[in-house]
């Protein structure tokens, strides 16, 4: 158990070198080590989840150095319940990717696919905000890789934009780290807590103006209003599993606003008391508004799911703005729910690209596509999540959320903003849906060779309906996951633990044996 905290990160690391070596084997030799690794994440997961709930914090001392001077792995049960959720998410892209033979396209799939892993785990299970954006590179290189894997001119384009809006938010990252750790004197996560807790008051605008620094490095993360921009294009132009794993990451900037903004600037941290909270807040109304826009305006499924993808993240940041354990509890819900859904949703619409031939997935009416009662049932299902319509568990989730912002300032505007978007997606998704499946051409009007599509992949719609399942789960077990994420919420506002846990963990003891030799 002493090393159970650090098998995440471990495992895909150690799964990429061994498909290097497996790359002279072929694909499916590459394929096998590839898919075992990932059933293997998602089995090591649940045993995080487990000890997560045994104890508040695991602390692991990497080289058995102390904090804050060594670099540790916190598990609690926030980055338990990341870990989960990637492993899960990343079976589903994997088997889809494999089914589909989308990883022949591009060489090195399987290696970037694990190297991906290994920086997401590695950026919820760290401790310390300069190894943060060490993973934080680490998965950006791994996802250039993906994003343009299989090459062609509208991916290479929108492969550049997200490169460089993301070289820009590192070089942003460097630089609120360096003013913070010439503030602090420290960059673990915990003990910066702690000098933020007694700084002078002369320090408080520059730590603010570098915790403000790193709100916009995350919120690139998280694809916030301004900086969006790069999100839908990215997503709607890469192949389709990449698009659904790629669901984890604007997740990434959330938590990392969640971890390090909520750790730092918490209770403990007087005057920067959640001072970043209003920004969130306001920012995350925009988004949101914003992203109905853009699926409404949206000209194919893709990018529709894209800005559906943007809308979740709005939601996201509204929960976490709001700033309260209830709050932060139905955040986490939602959460796990637009992770999972979302990355059906790309790999269904990828479905409809292919069924539809010539006409791929624009909004415009085509010949009936081979299993379109199937897919568009399912693809009615997925809107009705995604969407936030009851019964699923997207309803339940911004019932959660709205539920939590009664006693907030920002009510009114909050449950308007809610509404309006969730209603103008709702019209918006409607109309896709009734153009691809219900308002089709005849088969004279559609006939030709470039308009017949693909017939339904029967093993890769496995994984969209075992990612969607994960919708009626939520509901089923409604109670038991909200008592788990309401455990959470309550340890995350209770950073004092943390930091105690952290800062007081001490090295392994070792012993030396000493060999007397005589003469």
């Amino acid at each position: 158990m002493s090393h159970l905290t650090a098998w995440p990160v471990f495992l895909p690391l150690i799964t990429g070198f061994f498909l290097i070596i497996a790359h002279m084997g072929g694909i499916r030799l590459q394929r096998s080590i590839s898919f075992l690794a990932t059933l293997g994440l998602v089995v090591l997961s649940f045993f995080l989840v487990s000890a997560s709930m045994s104890v508040d914090h695991h602390v692991y001392l990497l080289g058995n150095w102390e904090a804050p001077f060594g670099i540790v792995l916190v598990l609690d049960k926030l980055s338990a319940l990341m870990v989960i959720i990637t492993s899960i998410l990343a079976v589903g892209a994997l088997w889809y990717a494999i089914t589909t033979k989308t990883d022949e396209k591009g060489a090195h799939f399987h290696i970037l696919f694990q190297l991906q892993l290994f920086g997401l785990n590695g950026a919820f299970l760290t401790g310390d905000v300069f190894n943060l954006f060490v993973f934080f590179e680490v998965l950006l290189l791994a996802s250039y890789g993906l994003l343009l894997h299989g090459s062609g001119r509208l991916r290479t384009k929108a492969g550049l934009h997200y490169v460089v809006i993301n070289l820009i938010g590192s070089t942003l990252f460097l630089f609120a780290v360096g003013a913070l750790y010439g503030v602090l004197g420290t960059l673990n996560m915990a003990d910066m807590a702690a000098k933020i807790a007694a700084a002078p008051s002369d320090d408080l605008g520059l730590i603010a103006a570098a915790g403000l620094l790193l709100l916009v490095v995350f919120g690139v993360k998280a694809a916030m209003f301004p900086l969006y921009l790069w999100m839908p294009r990215a997503y709607a132009n890469t192949s389709a599993p990449v698009a659904a794993l790629f669901a984890i990451m604007t997740k990434v900037g959330i938590y990392a606003i969640i971890r390090v903004h909520g750790t730092i600037f918490s209770d403990e941290a007087g005057d920067l008391a959640h001072f970043y909270t209003p920004w969130v807040l306001g920012l995350g109304l925009v988004t949101l508004l914003f992203a109905a826009l853009g699926v409404m305006a949206a000209h194919g499924l893709r990018e529709q799911v894209a800005y559906l993808v943007l809308a979740s993240v709005a939601t996201l940041l509204i929960g976490v703005g709001l700033n309260s354990p209830e709050a932060l509890s139905a955040t986490l819900y939602y959460l796990i729910h637009s992770t999972l859904i979302a990355g059906g949703m790309f790999l269904l619409a990828d479905l409809v690209l292919r069924g539809r031939g010539a006409y791929e997935d624009r909004f415009e009416s085509g010949p009936f596509m081979p299993g379109a009662i199937v897919i568009g049932s399912i693809f009615m299902f997925g809107a009705i999540a995604m969407t936030g319509m009851p019964p699923l568990s997207g309803f339940f989730g911004k019932v959660l959320i709205l539920n939590a912002a009664l006693d907030s300032s920002w009510f009114a505007w909050v449950i308007s903003t809610v509404l309006i978007a969730g209603l103008l997606m709702i019209l918006s998704v409607a109309r896709s849906g009734s153009l691809i499946f219900y308002k089709t051409l005849s088969q004279e009007a559609g006939s030709g060779s470039s308009a017949v599509g693909e017939p339904l992949n029967r093993m890769a719609f496995v994984a969209v309906i075992g990612l969607f399942l994960a919708s009626p789960v939520l509901v089923i077990f409604a109670q038991p996951i909200t008592a788990f994420t309401d455990l959470t919420a309550t340890q995350l506002f209770n950073s004092a633990d943390y930091i105690q846990a952290v800062l007081s963990t001490e090295a392994v003891a070792t012993t030396a044996t000493v060999v007397e030799i005589k003469p």
